[in-house]
């Protein structure tokens, strides 16, 4: 994925959740929305360098978009809408493979309601295999360690509580966790954060759910899915931000 009408920055404050100040090259100061509600600490901190986006709309608050932090000698994409995209367009091409999935898939709808529940997505192969999918983008990384979550999700642990009665049922049930830059050796759960989340993946993958990970190739102006990286719930995770 490619981010046109690009510019480089340097990040001076966030104010909330949703909105950040940062002086483009030019020296001129701007109002940025911030594409992540995640706490983001150890990268969006002042004097980063950021990539904003431009966008020319009336009905926007804000004419520019925060999309990556360049932490260290590497850019991390903050994008927390890119996920599903790369994940839907590399699900499609190969890029990515489904553990112990042995068809080609030949259906992959995105949002499907299910039950009471709402999937990223629903798949199925030209050998009958059918099954629901949950991506979750990781933006959090110490020591080449990649950790999820960065706070905590309510809506994150309810995703896997239904992917675990999806999978009772008979379908196929996976978390992919998109890792949004390039540098790691394994991805984990940042359980300090969340235990009860940790929990939950424990329980999930005991049930046979699959939970995998894939890295991305990420520079100031596009990001794309790379290859597969290790997922170890047991992993330990040092949090940068305590």
């Amino acid at each position: 994925m490619e981010y046109p009408n690009s510019h480089l920055a340097i990040f001076i404050i966030r104010e909330n959740r949703f909105i950040a100040r940062c002086r483009l090259m030019s020296g001129e100061e701007v109002i940025v929305h911030v594409k992540n509600t995640g706490r983001g600490k150890e990268v969006l901190v002042a004097g980063a360098l950021v990539t904003l986006q431009y966008w020319n709309s009336p009905k926007r608050k804000t004419n520019y978009d925060l999309i990556a932090v360049k932490k260290g000698d590497q850019w991390i994409n903050i994008d927390s809408q890119v996920p599903n995209r790369l994940a839907y367009e590399s699900l499609l091409d190969g890029t990515i493979l489904l553990p112990q999935i042995t068809g080609n898939l030949t259906l992959l709808k995105r949002e499907v309601t299910y039950h009471r529940s709402k999937f990223d997505f629903y798949f199925e192969t030209d050998v009958g295999e059918k099954g629901f999918i949950e991506i979750k983008g990781m933006t959090l990384e110490n020591k080449r360690v990649g950790a999820f979550p960065d706070a905590p999700t309510s809506r994150g642990l309810k995703h896997v509580s239904e992917l675990i009665d999806a999978k009772k049922e008979g379908y196929y049930a996976a978390v992919l966790f998109v890792v949004q830059f390039e540098d790691i050796d394994v991805a984990t759960i940042h359980r300090a954060m969340q235990p009860e989340l940790a929990k939950k993946i424990g329980q999930a993958i005991a049930d046979g759910i699959q939970v995998f990970a894939y890295n991305c190739l990420v520079d100031e102006t596009s990001i794309s899915i790379n290859k597969a990286v290790p997922f170890d719930l047991t992993a330990a995770f040092e949090d940068p931000n305590l």
